[in-house]
């Protein structure tokens, strides 16, 4: 994240796709413009090599709920926050997402986890990281899944049994990510 500057958001404009460079500028923000553009070209990279190798700039269709799809290309996912970029590439279904671990709210504990949920999180030795590991879990399958975040989470991942999770952890940069897909 330490490349977020102008010069780099002017290096990479002309290397998307009119619709990714018109997605991006709408951000009035540096960082988010940035964060837009440089996802794009990681993305553009994965798909550029082994097993992929398409070369061509992709552009985006979008499902009812706004999820974005390559025509006939394989399944992708891009995820952001303050810490770092996340891009994955797939044949199957697959959803990420990398959050930033904040100081933990227990009105939004309440707000998006079920109760089971709310207990492991309130009861583990670090709640925060354990809050936003499972948030990340969550979000990621919902990505998976196509709708991203549009109803109540409490139950977000009751029907999550056949997905497979990895989650990374970088303490250092305080954040965490998570990849889900389908099982194989």
């Amino acid at each position: 994240m330490t490349q977020c500057s102008e010069q780099e958001v002017a290096r990479l404009l002309p290397l998307v796709s009119a619709q990714r460079r018109e997605q991006a500028l709408r951000f009035t923000h540096l960082f988010g413009q940035y964060c837009c553009l440089k996802s794009y070209e990681m993305l553009q990279q994965l798909l550029a090599s082994a097993p992929y190798t398409l070369h061509s700039t992709p552009t985006f269709d979008y499902n009812e709920y706004g999820a974005p799809s390559i025509k006939n290309g394989p399944y992708f996912s891009i995820s952001h926050c303050k810490s770092g970029i996340a891009v994955a590439v797939s044949n199957q279904p697959i959803g990420i997402d990398i959050e930033v671990v904040r100081s933990l709210k227990v009105n939004l504990v309440k707000k998006t986890m079920d109760s089971l949920e709310q207990e492991a999180i309130l009861s583990a030795s670090q709640p925060d990281w354990a809050f936003t590991r499972l948030w990340t879990r969550k979000e990621a399958f919902l990505k998976m899944k196509g709708t991203g975040i549009i109803n109540d989470l409490h139950a977000a991942l009751a029907d999550s049994n056949g997905a497979k999770f990895m989650q990374i952890d970088n303490t250092s940069h305080n954040y965490t990510c998570c990849i889900v897909s389908q099982k194989a």
